[in-house]
């Protein structure tokens, strides 16, 4: 029976038949099947934004103009404002301003835009938009108002305020000014060919170390009455290549004699006045240094060079490397901690020297952009930095810097680690120096496993195998340094405003600068070395140096007296039974390391774990040695505590080969190339 047949027939009114009427239809409408609905379309992609212009060599028609207030050292935050002139073709048009992403010494995408901050447009005293791009957060987006010569930008860069992953830059005593970390600049543009006026405003008090040079290009600047530094018009190239240091203690050394062509000055730069206070001893090893360079490249390729050097514990340590200065900063105990027993931080400024001629005078092809905005690859980090990772090793030991034990010491270490690279069986030496291309942000858990930069030590370990192979085939009569006097010291050019010009090679120019100091099958020997596996050559320098690693139940006197290997600052030494158990552990018990596959990984240790208890007795250090020597035949396999979070774990291992630490041995009957190679010239 129908719904609607159940309903008792009554007149109605047509108002009533017309309600009627619709609601029947309604109803009826209700009882039948709905239509199936259509599918949605496909996704498409949305389209990209437009691409950034591409780099031309044309240059910006009139320089920009910087000034940066430094004086925010409460809240470690630098206010820039940059004039930025436009021309008539880029009025009522879209322009592309740019932050520095891939930056020089970093090798990959280390600009950090996140620490840009309070960016304002302007023109004419009128607010211009600016919308960032939604594929590329480096790049901003400006539409130039008609009318208008001139951009106005006023922006903060905020710095690193507590101590954690970051290098503090900013203390109430000492600053970092790194000018990529402060400006915008036109896209399309090649950084060569953008003009920058920069001034600059320090605390009251303050000296600035730079090799910015003031308005006559020649003489270090000054500062006005104001406090305001101002420097001479440089490329923007010019300007990001040049960093500045700045404090209230400042103590400048000539490591030079005066008169002398193209100066190096060593700047020192502390919290305290006692912290620069350096002997004459001391810095005449530092003197030596800039001689030993000289006598290995045989040229500067720089018209002045400024050593920025900050002795504290308060403000970040650093290592980066500039065609005309390095940013270097080291613990406040450089000078006065260990000088005779310790390396500590002396590989740092001889390693960053060496980049004058290897990375910033000679470059490689595909690490060199237009600006920073163009993505740097890697392949040749084996030489740009395991190079000078073997020439600041060796320089180290022929100014004095350390002794020659010292430095024999320092490579059996390095070599027993990196033979500890269990990593290797995945992935090569070359793979490695894609690690910058992969930007910030890396884990390092299981860092021998994962390997990381190691183009860095094997590749000091590669080129001391170079160097003496070198040395054998002429018998003697060459050497690696003969390569440093002919590539690497070759006669540099110049820009247009005297500052130095990089010069670019690939892998078959280097192979042909080592053919023509000794024929051989380099490009066979690097990639043999470098895509390989199994690390069979890793100690063949050493063994053709007249030396073999040897492991003694003591460690060497480099290690007894090295600072920390691992952790943000590298300040604490963790007790070191990476060659034995296979881990590290800080004094807390922290385990620091732990070796992949190593006896404590088979046991179930993992880093981050720490280490309560050695035989039923509270962990230290002393009973964790006494434990590993007491196993030596077996008889008593050693028992842990460890806290794992919540959990407790009791694991056994039964390590039964002692203490071992690396030492290199002398090899009765073979020439020693070792004293040769670390020999001042």
């Amino acid at each position: 029976m129908s719904l609607f047949t159940a309903l008792p027939a009554r007149p109605r009114s047509a108002g009533q038949a017309l309600v009627l009427a619709l609601a029947l239809a309604g109803l009826q409408a209700w009882a039948a099947p709905s239509p199936t609905p259509a599918a949605p379309p496909a996704p498409v992609a949305a389209a990209l934004p437009p691409a950034l212009p591409a780099v031309s060599n044309a240059a910006w028609p009139a320089p920009l103009s910087l000034e940066l207030d430094a004086t925010d050292l409460a809240h470690r935050v630098l206010q820039a404002r940059l004039l930025l002139p436009v021309t008539p073709s880029d009025a009522a048009r879209e322009l592309t301003l740019l932050y520095p992403r891939f930056l020089p010494g970093a090798h990959g995408p280390y600009g950090d835009v996140s620490r840009l901050a309070g960016l304002t447009i302007s023109a004419g005293g009128r607010p211009v938009a600016w919308q960032r791009d939604t594929v590329d957060p480096h790049a901003y987006r400006v539409q130039v108002p008609a009318g208008v010569n001139q951009l106005e930008l006023r922006l903060q860069y905020i710095a690193p305020a507590r101590r954690s992953s970051e290098r503090i830059s900013i203390t109430r005593s000492l600053l970092n000014v790194e000018w990529e970390t402060v400006l915008l600049y036109p896209a399309g543009t090649a950084a060569s060919g953008v003009r920058v006026q920069t001034r600059l405003k320090l605390p009251p008090g303050w000296q600035a170390a730079t090799a910015l040079r003031g308005p006559d290009g020649q003489t270090p600047a000054a500062a006005d009455a104001q406090g305001w530094w101002t420097f001479g018009e440089t490329s923007l190239e010019t300007l990001i290549d040049s960093p500045l240091f700045a404090g209230a203690v400042l103590r400048r050394v000539a490591l030079d004699a005066p008169g002398t062509a193209a100066p190096v000055t060593l700047n020192l730069l502390a919290d305290e006045a006692a912290a620069v206070a350096a002997t004459p001893a001391q810095l005449d090893a530092h003197r030596a240094l800039v001689r030993q360079a000289d006598r290995l490249f045989g040229s500067r390729p720089y018209r002045h060079y400024d050593f920025l050097l900050a002795i504290s514990d308060e403000f970040g340590g650093i290592g980066l490397e500039h065609h005309e200065s390095s940013e270097n900063g080291v613990e406040a105990s450089y000078f006065t901690d260990d000088w005779d027993r310790a390396v500590r931080a002396r590989e740092l400024l001889p390693h960053e020297y060496v980049h004058a001629w290897n990375g910033k005078f000679r470059r490689p092809d595909d690490l060199w952009t237009a600006n920073y905005n163009q993505p740097m690859r890697n392949s040749l980090l084996w030489v740009y930095e395991g190079l000078t990772q073997y020439w600041g090793h060796v320089l180290t030991a022929r100014a004095g810097l350390s002794t020659p034990e010292q430095a024999r010491d320092r490579l059996a270490w390095l070599a027993a680690e990196l033979q500890a690279r269990s990593g290797r069986a995945w992935r090569n030496l070359q793979d490695t120096t894609l690690d910058p291309t992969v930007g910030p942000g890396h884990t390092a858990e299981w860092e021998d496993w994962q390997r990381s930069t190691d183009y860095y030590d094997e590749g000091l370990l590669l080129w001391l195998d170079a160097d003496t192979l070198i040395r054998e085939k002429s018998r003697q009569q060459h050497s690696l340094d003969d390569v440093a006097r002919t590539f690497f010291g070759a006669p540099h050019a110049t820009n247009a405003d005297g500052s130095p010009r990089p010069a670019v090679y690939d892998f078959d120019a280097l192979v042909q600068a080592l053919n023509a100091v000794q024929p051989h099958d380099w490009a066979g020997f690097f990639r043999d070395r470098l895509d390989g596996h199994d690390g069979r050559q890793l100690l063949d320098g050493i063994e053709r140096g007249g030396w073999r690693l040897v492991w003694s139940t003591e460690e060497s006197r480099f290690a007894q007296n090295e600072r920390g290997w691992s952790g943000p600052d590298g300040d604490e030494r963790p007790q070191d039974l990476a060659f034995s158990l296979g881990l590290r552990v800080t004094s807390d018990g922290k385990l620091e390391q732990v070796f992949w596959d190593s006896p404590a990984f088979r046991a179930g240790l993992a880093p981050g774990m720490t280490l309560v208890a050695v035989n039923d007795r509270a962990y230290k250090p002393e009973r964790l040695t006494a434990a590993v020597t007491a196993n030596r035949q077996g008889q008593a396999p050693i028992r842990l505590l460890v806290r794992d979070g919540d959990l407790f774990l009791q694991p056994v291992i039964d390590w039964q080969g002692g203490l071992r630490y690396p030492v290199l041995e002398r090899q009765a009957g073979k020439p020693d190339r070792l004293d040769a190679v670390y020999k001042a010239r």
